[in-house]
């Protein structure tokens, strides 16, 4: 199986259809409902039902996915029935397969009820027709990518008695965003040159998204939010809350993080955990919807996904 644990939970929307075609005189009994095995559509219904849930169990790198609505839907015409399936989900994964094995398992139960009436029944087409959900569902398009820094905040890495990792990891993961990081820095644990260096960096140096890395917990020198708090002039609250939620469902020492973030101008500042680990976890929380907040910043609002698609 692919490991989805990365990845955040949004609202995932699947329509699968399918056909059984017939006899003319097989699809009349149906929509009559006198066929001798009983109700076709209604079996039928209850099937694709049953086969969504059972998805998981059948089909075998799909993950067990908790359902939170399957409709299943039939039109009866001359010579076939088309089955339409519905499925929502808020999970890390989309409920295509979840749709298509309704579908299926509609139309097979259909198929075993006629086929003492019809020997020419065949099932086809079926198909997913319409999904929603997912990353590529909250992406942004930039004319150029957005210009960012990283600062690794630590006196041990400052003074060359440890490595950098985090800020590395940082730098990795945007090199797949609409994002290039101009500027890579290590700062000590100095409440004024953080906050100064962060000034410049929005008011000087056009930089529109700064991550910091360490100096969020509560050691005694752990000093980066205080310091970000004097340069941000409107805070953006729900992206630590989202940070420290999303490492809090990994370990329970996320809720020790202290991170702040904000905008200063044009500029978004963040503070990112120092573990290499709630770094890189932080940034799978965030993207790609952070980057949104700056055509908000624009002037231009949120798009109305449903009636793009």
């Amino acid at each position: 199986m692919i490991d989805v644990s990365p990845k955040f939970n949004t609202l995932r929307y699947a329509r699968a259809e399918g056909f059984l075609y017939g006899d003319p005189s097989t699809m009349k009994r149906v929509a009559e409902r006198t066929v001798p095995k009983g109700d076709v559509l209604e079996v039928a219904r209850a099937a694709g039902i049953a086969a969504a849930k059972k998805c998981g169990e059948w089909i075998i790198f799909c993950h067990p996915i908790p359902l939170d609505w399957v409709e299943v839907s039939f039109d009866v015409e001359e010579d076939r029935f088309r089955a339409t399936v519905e499925v929502r989900s808020v999970w890390k994964t989309g409920v295509e397969v979840e749709a298509i094995t309704a579908v299926a398992g509609a139309l097979l139960n259909a198929y075993d009820m006629l086929k003492p009436l019809d020997q020419s029944l065949s099932l086809g087409a079926i198909q997913v027709v319409k999904k929603r959900g997912g990353k590529s569902d909250f992406s942004d398009r930039f004319a150029a990518p957005i210009k960012a820094a990283v600062l690794v905040i630590s006196d041990s890495t400052f003074a060359g008695k440890r490595e950098d990792r985090s800020g590395l990891i940082i730098k990795d993961f945007l090199e797949n965003q609409p994002v290039e990081v101009k500027i890579y820095e290590i700062l000590p644990d100095d409440r004024e040159k953080i906050a100064a260096r962060l000034r410049d960096l929005a008011d000087n140096e056009g930089v529109r998204l700064v991550f910091t890395t360490g100096g969020t917990g509560l050691g005694p020198r752990d000093l980066t939010p205080e310091a970000t708090l004097e340069v941000i002039e409107r805070s953006v609250p729900g992206i630590s809350e989202t940070i420290r939620r999303h490492g809090r469902e990994r370990t329970p020492y996320a809720m020790l993080s202290r991170g702040e973030a904000g905008v200063r101008g044009d500029c978004l500042l963040i503070n990112l955990p120092g573990s290499s680990n709630g770094a890189r976890e932080s940034l799978e929380a965030l993207f790609p919807g952070l980057l949104h907040l700056f055509p908000m910043m624009a002037g231009r609002g949120h798009r109305n996904r449903e009636e793009e698609r």
